[in-house]
């Protein structure tokens, strides 16, 4: 693993933050880099959680991310001091979630067996329901109510990954390789909030 990069100095970052509202991606990029040690650190507060480091870490990036897309420079404050509460935020959301679904049935819970004498559990067949999720989205009814579900159940994160990942803003659909490396986050956690978007909007064409 490469060294984090140092933080920025107050005029450099000020700099940055310049280039960026002016659409300079690559000093959006560099706000990123330079502040991933921040997000290191604050995860390190919670090494004691049973949540997968890499897990506390796409959290945090998601955070960090989202501190660099809405910090106002105008209040007076750093951006480092705005990142940390995002980054502190996201990883207590996570973890609370994580909390929430341990309560829950277990998704590897042996529910029997298939026709072949194959064991069947929950996430066998929420897997087989996530290929019918996508293959019924692309259902010309089904997808003149798709705006009006998304704004009702899924939250303005999973909206714009799901916009992404399909190409629902006019766009070329990404891959998760793509939206992952967007959002600053890993492949598999951007999966994992794909199938949980997909859940939802499943629900209400149930």
């Amino acid at each position: 693993m490469q060294p984090f990069l140092s933080p920025l100095e107050a005029a450099e970052e000020k700099e940055y933050l310049r280039r960026q509202r002016a659409g300079d991606s690559s000093a959006r990029h560099a706000l990123m880099e330079h502040n991933m040690r921040l997000v290191a650190h604050i995860v390190k507060k919670y090494n004691g959680a049973l949540t997968a480091q890499e897990d506390l870490m796409s959290a945090g990036m998601i955070g960090l991310c989202k501190a660099v897309d809405t910090f106002n420079a105008d209040k007076g404050s750093r951006l480092v001091t705005y990142a940390s509460r995002c980054i502190e935020n996201e990883i207590l959301m996570l973890l609370r979630q994580e909390r929430k679904v341990s309560r829950e049935v277990s998704l590897y819970e042996p529910l029997g067996q298939d026709k072949d004498g194959n064991e069947m559990s929950l996430i066998d067949l929420l897997e087989a329901d996530m290929t019918d999720v996508e293959s019924d989205l692309s259902k010309r009814q089904e997808l003149a109510l798709l705006p009006a579900f998304m704004r009702q159940v899924l939250s303005e994160k999973e909206k714009q990954l799901l916009a992404m990942r399909y190409g629902l803003d006019g766009r070329r659909p990404k891959t998760q390789k793509e939206v992952g490396d967007y959002f600053g986050i890993s492949r598999s956690y951007v999966s994992r909030m794909e199938k949980k978007a997909l859940s939802k909007l499943k629900q209400c064409y149930m």
